[in-house]
């Protein structure tokens, strides 16, 4: 099978798509036969070696996380799928799996769900690690309520996008920031407000916030301690919390670390299913275009997700 490999640390172009033994499920896993992925910052971290002080990997390692398509073997132990069953899920190999980008991936059954009834593979890919994130974020850490006010740094981005539907299907008033063409984009997805942060200080024209959803880090994270109410919340998907600002203002500070669960991937279908959740792509690239599909995430000019599609 084809599967796309890195022999060592470093930039887009050290990303290869080689042939490679298609894997067996392990006990308590299975195989799904990949009909797409999509790429996330954390595929880039892994991929530059940022994370090679904490996570060991053994080379060549299979790149990506997200999936869907069709369960095509499964292991001992798993009751909860059959084979044929269209699934959605992550196959990172960080979490004991084979990697996603690749026609076939092994990854245990609890990391995987039943597809969203209504999306294709290519959508239902794009979903997973950005839906999970964004609801995990909106529903769990803040507890998002109708009458709030929340601000989400990243709009347009993939995680950003999701949050701020589910922010609105809340109730809350949702403000977020962007630029360029990403400023229509977010005002269609719902967005009340919209900062233009290449012209505008949102330090300057936010006060009183509930909650913050961070996406972005450095100076924009401890910037937004200072926009938020006593007792508020802030929760980062790139900065550990900084506890003197924490307490300085009187606000909770979490940072915001993904995990994949069949029960969560099930709560997150439902929203897709209702339609409170709408997955916006922005490019669909093949597997041979691995390279061009890194460069174009990493160009920052994204708006929503990049796609993989590895099978027709």
């Amino acid at each position: 099978m084809k599967a796309a490999q890195i022999n060592n640390y470093g930039h887009a172009d050290a990303v290869k798509v080689q042939e490679v033994a298609k894997p067996v499920p392990g006990n308590g896993q299975v195989l799904v036969e990949v009909h797409a992925s999509s790429i996330n910052p954390f595929d880039s971290m892994v991929r530059e070696g940022f994370l090679k002080d904490t996570i060991l990997l053994n080379f060549p390692v299979t790149l990506g996380g997200d999936i869907s398509g069709i369960i095509s073997e499964i292991g001992e132990g798993v009751s909860d799928f059959k084979i044929g069953d269209k699934v959605y899920g992550q196959a990172n190999v960080v979490g004991g799996a084979s990697g996603a980008f690749a026609e076939f991936a092994s990854t245990k059954s609890s990391q995987v769900g039943k597809m969203p009834a209504n999306l294709n593979y290519t959508d239902s890919a794009a979903i997973v690690m950005t839906g999970l994130s964004a609801y995990q974020v909106i529903y769990e850490h803040m507890n998002l309520r109708a009458g709030q006010t929340i601000l989400i740094h990243g709009g347009a981005g993939g995680i950003g996008s999701v949050a701020i539907q589910m922010a609105k299907h809340l109730g809350a008033h949702v403000i977020t920031t962007a630029s360029g063409e990403g400023i229509k984009f977010v005002k269609d997805l719902g967005a009340d407000e919209v900062i233009d942060y290449r012209s505008q200080k949102f330090e300057d024209l936010v006060t009183g916030v509930d909650a913050v959803f961070d996406t972005v880090g450095g100076e924009t994270y401890d910037k937004s301690f200072g926009v938020m109410k006593m007792g508020g919340v802030i929760v980062s998907m790139t900065t550990q919390p900084n506890k003197d600002l924490s307490e300085k203002f009187g606000v909770s500070a979490i940072y915001q670390s993904t995990h994949t669960s069949t029960e969560q991937l099930g709560e997150l279908a439902k929203l897709v299913n209702e339609g409170v959740v709408n997955v916006r792509v922005d490019k669909v690239f093949t597997l041979n275009q691995i390279k061009e599909a890194f460069e174009a995430r990493e160009s920052g000019s994204v708006k929503g997700k990049l796609a993989i599609k590895i099978k027709d």
